[in-house]
C-alpha cells in the first residue's frame, strides 16, 4: 500500500483560539479543521479553534483532550493509497451537557477573541421544519430554552445567550457560519437565532438582525462515521492506533460567502473559494450528491447492499443514478455551465465508488425527514413546474416511506427526529397503501402543501411506490433509466 504521511509543520501547539466550532464530529475534523491547520502552517495567526459537543460523546472530547489535541486524518485516494495528515489545528474542546460545560462553552463564545463561529450539528440540530424553515416552538429543547435562556441546551439557544452576553459587554459580535448540508444555511440559522430572539429579548433581536453576519456555506467531502472495522483497519494497515483518527476521500471542497464583520483566515490561500453568493454551488451538491446518497440509502438495502460502494458496483444502480443527476437534478440548477454539472455528475460516481471508505447505508439514511426537502423536493417542484420527468425522485420518496415501514414492522429504531410520528403512520396504515402516502404527504412540516396536493406528483409517488412493492429492483431501474414519465 502506497502511503504519504504528513505531520504538522506548525512550530508550536499553542495558537490563540479565534473559532468556536459547535458539532465536534467526524466532518468538521476531516474538512474544516483540516483547512484551518493548512492554513495556520502556511500564515500562522491567532486561528485556532475550541471545539464542542452540546449534548452527546463526552468521550471524543476526553480522548482528544488526552491526545493534546492532536489527531490523524487518514485520507484514501483509493484502497491502495492513503495520506495521513496530522491535526492540531483544534486547541481546546468542550462537552456542554453539563451545567458547568455549558458555561464554559458560553464563556468562550462571550470571550471578545472569538470572532467566528461554526457549526455542524446536522439539520436537525437547528430546529426547523424541513419545509419552510420555521422554528419548531413546541419542540421541547427550545421550550426548555425560552424558558432558561441563560442555561440552553441547543445551538440557537447558545448563540442567542453568547450574543446577548458579548452586548452586555459592549463587544461585537461573531459571525455566524453554518457548514452543514442545507439550502441558505446563513440564512436558515439566522432564522432559527431571530426567531428565538423575538420570543425572549426584542431589542436583542434588533440588534442580531443589524449586526450579526451569516454567511452561507457549501462544503463536500465524504467522511463516514467511524466503525469498530475502520479502526481495526487502520491499525493493520497503516500502524494507526488512535482512537481520534478520522477517515475520508481525498477529494475536497469548501465554498464560503464572504461575509465576516470580524475578520477571517485567508481561507482562499488553502484553496476555499470566497464569493458574493454560495446558493448555486449548495443546490448543485444538495441535489446531485446528497440526493444521489439518499437515494443510495434507501433504495441499495432493498438489492442486498450495506455500503455505498457495494451499491455502485451494480450497472442498474450506477446507470440509475447518472440518469437521476441529468434528468432530474441537473434540469433544476441555475447559474452552473452545463458542462460543468455533467463533469461534476461523472466525478461524483467516481467518487462514490471508491470502496476505501466503507461508507454504511445506514448512517445516510438517519434523519430522512430533515434531508427530504431540500435533497428531493424543492426540486421537485421545480420539475414539475417546468414539466420535467420526476419518476426517479418519486421512487426514493417512496422508498423513504418503505425505509420507515421496515423499521416499523420489524420493529427496530427508526433514527429521526419525527420518528414516533412516522412509525405511527406507518402502524396505522398496515396494508392501505393509498392512505398510507396520504397520511406521510400530509406531514406538511416535511411535504409542502402545494407539492402534497399536485396531482402529477401524487401519481408519480403511487405508481413508483407499487413499483417498488413487486419488485425485482435491478429491472425496475433499468425500466426507469429508460423512460421517464
Amino acid at each position: 500500500m502506497q502511503i504519504e504521511r504528513i505531520a504538522s509543520s506548525r512550530a508550536t501547539d499553542s495558537t490563540a483560539t479565534g473559532i468556536v466550532h459547535l458539532g465536534l464530529g467526524a466532518f468538521h475534523r476531516a474538512h474544516q479543521a483540516v483547512y484551518l491547520e493548512q492554513y495556520l502552517a502556511l500564515k500562522g495567526g491567532d486561528w485556532g479553534i475550541c471545539s464542542a459537543n452540546i449534548r452527546a460523546n463526552q468521550t471524543l472530547v476526553d480522548q482528544l483532550s488526552a491526545a493534546e489535541y492532536r489527531y490523524p486524518v487518514v485520507e484514501y485516494r483509493s484502497r491502495e493509497q492513503a495520506c495521513v495528515r496530522e491535526i492540531r489545528a483544534i486547541q481546546e474542546a468542550l462537552f456542554a451537557g453539563s451545567d458547568a460545560g455549558r458555561e464554559t462553552l458560553l464563556q468562550r463564545l462571550a470571550a471578545p477573541d472569538t470572532r467566528i463561529v461554526t457549526l455542524t450539528i446536522t439539520e436537525k440540530g437547528y430546529y426547523l421544519e424541513p419545509s419552510v424553515a420555521r422554528l419548531r416552538l413546541d419542540d421541547p429543547a427550545i421550550q426548555h430554552d425560552l424558558a432558561r435562556p441563560q442555561s440552553p441546551k441547543t445551538a440557537p439557544g447558545l448563540l442567542l445567550e453568547a450574543l446577548r452576553r458579548r452586548r452586555l459587554a459592549g463587544i461585537a459580535p461573531f459571525t455566524v457560519l453554518s457548514c452543514d448540508n442545507m439550502p441558505h444555511n446563513g440564512r436558515r440559522t439566522r432564522a432559527a437565532v431571530l426567531a428565538l430572539a423575538s420570543r425572549q429579548d426584542p431589542e436583542l433581536h434588533d440588534w442580531i438582525k443589524t449586526h450579526v453576519c451569516f454567511p452561507g456555506s457549501m462544503v463536500d467531502r465524504i467522511v463516514p462515521a467511524m466503525t469498530p472495522e475502520d479502526f481495526a483497519r487502520l491499525a493493520r494497515e497503516l500502524d494507526c492506533t488512535e482512537p481520534t483518527a478520522v477517515i475520508c476521500e481525498s477529494f475536497s471542497q469548501w465554498v464560503v460567502e464572504d461575509n465576516f464583520s470580524l475578520g477571517r483566515p485567508e481561507w482562499e490561500c488553502v484553496g476555499v473559494q470566497m464569493v458574493d453568493d454560495v446558493t448555486p454551488f449548495e443546490t448543485m451538491k444538495l441535489r446531485m450528491l446528497n440526493g444521489s446518497h439518499s437515494l443510495l440509502a434507501y433504495l441499495g438495502p432493498l438489492a442486498g447492499y450495506r455500503t455505498v460502494a457495494q451499491a455502485m458496483q451494480d450497472p442498474a444502480i450506477r446507470n440509475f443514478l447518472h440518469h437521476y443527476m441529468l434528468h432530474e437534478a441537473v434540469p433544476t440548477l441555475q447559474g452552473i455551465d452545463p458542462a460543468e454539472l455533467q463533469a461534476y455528475a461523472t466525478r461524483l460516481l467516481q467518487r462514490f465508488a471508491n470502496d476505501s471508505l466503507q461508507h454504511q447505508l445506514h448512517q445516510i439514511a438517519m434523519d430522512g425527514s430533515q434531508k427530504l426537502p431540500q435533497r428531493w423536493l424543492d426540486g421537485c417542484q421545480v420539475l414539475l413546474d417546468t414539466h420535467r420527468p420526476i419518476a426517479c425522485t418519486a421512487l426514493g420518496i417512496a422508498a423513504w416511506i418503505n425505509h420507515v415501514q421496515q423499521a416499523q414492522s420489524e420493529r427496530r429504531e427508526l433514527n429521526d427526529p419525527l420518528a414516533p410520528r412516522l412509525l405511527a403512520l406507518a402502524e396505522s396504515h398496515r396494508d392501505q397503501p393509498q392512505e398510507l402516502l396520504a397520511a406521510f404527504l400530509a406531514q406538511d412540516d416535511i411535504f409542502a402543501p402545494a407539492l402534497a396536493a399536485n396531482s402529477r406528483f401524487q401519481e408519480a409517488l403511487s405508481h413508483a411506490y407499487s413499483a417498488l412493492q413487486q419488485g425485482p429492483l435491478p429491472e425496475l431501474l433499468k425500466q426507469l433509466t429508460a423512460h421517464s414519465d
